[in-house]
């Protein structure tokens, strides 16, 4: 008797049945990429299962199957793509979603495509056959045949769409072919009409899964060529599959939500687990969580700044919750109690997602709350139902409120933006940047573009004889270089490496018996290495051989230090976490500089740990080893990339041994023990979300020993120890300096005390209050201050003013006792003095503060306050 097989219906078990059922049929399960698209600058995030195979579609690259499923995470929140403003206010709009795929390279099409699909949901999953709808391409005779005369379905159940619905394409160009979306009924009575009529937009029919067939090449005409390998791209949002599987109509209502809901409906302490700001913080704790997970931390710009919208976004939606405590952040561990199973990632990162997630929080609170307030103040003085550009203006430009908030806000308030007037702000903004900016745009240092071709031989020599292919003098082309002219040089082929990821251009000299050229800088246009300097001695001309010989030193110095950071970026990966990426690098003779993606400032034991680990490899003296490969075969064999950077076919590979490996196209050391001491000089913040490192090596740090030592043994001298006691006899002077300040404070109280009873029998009584008006030698305004509160409590009823002089500034303090306050006040005393002493103050009715820089006119306008007093 055999056992009946269990009906998927949870997320997770949908989520491998997929997987399972196309593994079956010959297809790769291949993990899901990461959120930020590998090598490729036209995409935001990762957006579809087809993307990490785009390469592979378009023949650029070929894998070791012709078949493939995956489970692959996605975010549309930003860019083209964008759902972000729908999220909280549809059933199935997301931020993050899966997305379940087979893909085809080439092998089978839509026979077996529609055949793999139709059994995975009516016989896998048990979906009832009328309740499924399907749409074809007006013209796709084809994939209508197979799915009427093969699969069986009613013909009353399939609708002919047009190219909108039904013909996809990559770009205006390129791949592109017909698809078939298969529906889901919720049935009657849910509002809606099939797919195809002119009720469609109702939610009864649920697109469910899209086939597509990509069979054509585009051209630039517009003509459709039938590709030679046609193939199978599919994509089924999994939420929206748990949803009809678990017999639900929104996506919310699925297991993986409810934890998420429930979780953030007890912070808030509500019953409504549907509330709309609930499915927002839902839906946004998954996106966010993610996108730290493969790197992405808050920033200002680019997907940092998408990132730092939707953390944003929650919070002011956990904000009108009632949530003003840190809340945000403690979703993490409920989110990976639900997919750190499925994504082994996240569970590595969740410590490092709720620490990014915290900080933002803390980032942010005081700026939502006075955000807040000025919106709330601005739509409450609104007289149209459109909230002013220029409040929306002020809003992002000064408290960071991303713009689609502020919509997010007007629209649940019924309420529109004056988006021209915001455009028309952020205009005068760029303006005012562009007129403060000393340069605008790119600016060439050469100026020179051709289309030559110079042979690069530096990785192997310093020096070789080469051929001058052409020379420049201020940018024109010249056949001849005079003695003492500056200009241009291309090479045939060099040595000199020209500036490049970072590392800067070779210095030397080109020379031909007494005639030198003076080599100041290398640069690259286009292929060509030009060659910057200046002739010393005679004359050189087009086709002239030169002999090139590369500055040794130099080239030793910043090959160590571009070495170096290779070792940094491995480091701080290993110490800081995985999120770590590179933005940027500078490497010289002198130092090298590193920035890096990172939420927070290094703490010091970090850099220590960061600094130890790289010299930890240095002592190893790995021998540093390069390898031309194809790019695939770089990724594959755990090459680092720079995300968003493009590269040719085939890769230089540089390796030091496991610990570090990526793609660069520098000048490198032999063996990492060549590097000598690695010493970081300054850690500091330099954007949003980007730290910068910056280090020494080599004689580098030779010379930062030695000048370390001297002034450790110059302090030592001063201080009449020794080096190994310097500690010691500091924390010893400190003591005794604290002790000093101690007994000076109470001697310098004491002296107030005695000076305070000296000054109270100066005073004279005016219409029965004490006035003092006095001049303190040798004071500063704390003194002052305790002076006047000290003879304020002797004299009981009194107006005085204090007066200290310190080199031209005068500073002056007045106090009146509380009950005179009604008849004199503090403020216009002390102004009525420093008026004649060539200043002004001011203060509360009791105590104020001036200042002036007349001193001798200071004894006559004391002598003044006892009259000023009397006409009181």
């Amino acid at each position: 008797m055999t056992s009946q097989t269990t009906v998927p219906t949870t997320t997770q078990q949908l989520r491998q049945a997929f997987l399972d059922y196309f593994a079956s049929k010959q297809h790769q399960i291949v993990s899901s990429s990461s959120l930020i698209p590998a090598n490729d600058p036209t995409l935001l995030f990762t957006n579809a299962g087809m993307v990490q195979f785009k390469e592979t579609f378009l023949g650029q690259e070929k894998r070791n199957y012709q078949r493939a499923t995956s489970c692959q995470r996605c975010v549309r929140a930003g860019g083209k793509h964008n759902d972000l403003e729908n999220v909280g206010y549809t059933a199935r709009h997301h931020t993050f979603f899966e997305m379940l795929g087979n893909f085809s390279f080439g092998d089978y099409f839509k026979r077996e495509a529609i055949a793999f699909a139709w059994e995975f949901l009516t016989e896998t999953l048990k979906l009832p056959t009328d309740k499924l709808w399907v749409t074809v391409f007006r013209d796709d005779d084809e994939a209508a045949a197979i799915w009427i005369d093969e699969i069986g379905v009613d013909p009353a159940r399939l609708t002919r769409c047009g190219e909108k619905d039904n013909f996809w394409s990559m770009g205006d160009t390129g791949p592109c072919g017909p698809c078939t979306e298969i529906f889901y009924d919720h049935g009657p009575e849910v509002a809606g009409g099939p797919p195809g009529t002119p009720e469609e937009d109702g939610d009864r029919y649920i697109e469910i899964w899209n086939l597509v067939f990509m069979q054509y090449d585009r051209d630039n005409s517009g003509t459709l060529n039938p590709l030679p390998k046609p193939s199978v791209d599919t994509g089924m949002g999994l939420e929206r599959l748990a949803a009809v599987m678990q017999g639900v109509h929104s996506n919310y209502e699925i297991d993986l939500f409810q934890n998420l809901l429930k979780a953030i409906a007890n912070m808030a302490e509500m019953d409504d687990h549907n509330h709309a700001s609930i499915k927002v913080i839902a839906d946004h704790i998954r996106s966010s969580a993610f996108l730290v997970v493969d790197g992405i931390v808050p920033a200002n710009e680019g997907r940092g700044y998408v990132l730092r919208r939707i953390i944003r976004r929650a919070l002011r939606h956990g904000h009108k919750l009632g949530l003003n405590d840190r809340f945000f952040y403690r979703l993490v561990a409920v989110l990976d109690a639900e997919m750190g199973e499925a994504y082994p990632e996240l569970h590595k990162a969740k410590d490092l997602v709720a620490r990014v997630l915290k900080q933002e929080e803390e980032r942010f609170a005081e700026t939502l709350d006075h955000g807040m307030k000025i919106l709330e103040q601005a739509i409450g003085e609104l007289s149209a139902q459109e909230i002013p550009g220029s409040v929306v203006f002020k809003l992002y430009d000064t408290y960071g409120f991303p713009v689609d908030l502020t919509a997010d806000i007007a629209r649940e308030r019924s309420l529109s933006l004056d988006m021209p007037g915001f455009e028309s702000a952020m205009e005068a903004q760029r303006q005012r940047a562009r007129a403060a900016s000393q340069f605008e745009g790119n600016w060439d240092q050469t100026g020179i573009t051709l289309e030559q071709k110079t042979e690069f031989t530096g990785y192997d020599t310093l020096s070789e004889t080469v051929t001058i292919a052409a020379l420049f003098h201020e940018q024109q082309a010249v056949d001849c270089l005079h003695n003492g002219q500056q200009g241009q040089i291309v090479l045939d082929s060099t040595p000199f490496y020209a500036e490049s990821g970072g590392q800067v251009g070779d210095t030397g000299l080109l020379s031909q018996g007494d005639t030198q050229f003076k080599v100041l800088d290398t640069q690259k246009s286009g292929d060509a290495f030009i060659h910057l300097g200046q002739v010393q001695g005679g004359d050189i001309k087009v086709g002239d051989s030169l002999s090139a010989q590369v500055d040794g030193s130099k080239r030793d110095a910043t090959a160590r230090n571009h070495s170096a950071t290779h070792l940094l970026h491995a480091a701080l990966r290993e110490i800081l976490g995985d999120h770590v990426q590179q933005k940027g690098s500078l490497v010289d003779p002198q130092r090298l500089r590193f920035d890096f993606s990172h939420f927070e400032a290094i703490h010091p034991e970090q850099l220590q740990q960061i600094e130890q680990r790289v010299n930890q490899e240095i002592l190893k003296n790995i021998e540093v080893k390069t390898q031309l490969m194809s790019l695939e075969a770089a990724k594959d064999s755990g090459a680092m990339a720079l995300f968003g950077e493009k590269y040719a076919d085939d890769v230089r590979v540089l390796s030091m041994g496991a610990f570090s490996v990526e793609l660069c196209g520098g000048i490198h050391v032999n063996r990492i023990g060549d590097i000598g001491l690695f010493k970081i000089s300054s850690e500091s913040g330099v954007a949003a979300g980007v730290r910068r490192i910056e280090a020494i090596t080599g004689l580098g740090t030779q010379a930062w020993v030695e000048q370390t030592q001297n002034q450790v043994n110059t302090l030592a001298q001063l201080l009449k120890t020794t080096p190994d006691a310097l500690e010691s006899r500091v924390q010893q002077l400190l003591e005794q300096l604290k002790s000093n300040e101690k007994t000076l404070k109470q001697l310098q109280d004491q002296l107030n005390s005695n000076q305070g009873s000296d000054l109270a029998g100066d005073a004279v009584e005016v219409n029965g209050i004490k006035v003092l008006a006095a001049h303190i030698k040798n004071a500063d305004v704390k003194t002052l201050r305790d002076l006047l509160d000290q003879l304020k409590n002797k004299l009981g009823s009194a107006a005085i003013v204090l007066a200290t002089v310190k080199g031209d500034k005068i500073t002056l303090v007045a106090g009146v006792t509380k009950a005179e306050t009604g008849k004199i006040k503090a403020g216009a005393l002390v102004n009525f003095v420093a008026q004649q002493v060539g200043g002004k103050g001011g203060g509360r009715p009791d105590m104020a503060q001036a200042g002036g820089n007349q001193p001798q006119a200071l004894d006559g306008a004391l002598k003044s306050v006892v009259a000023w007093v009397q006409d009181q």
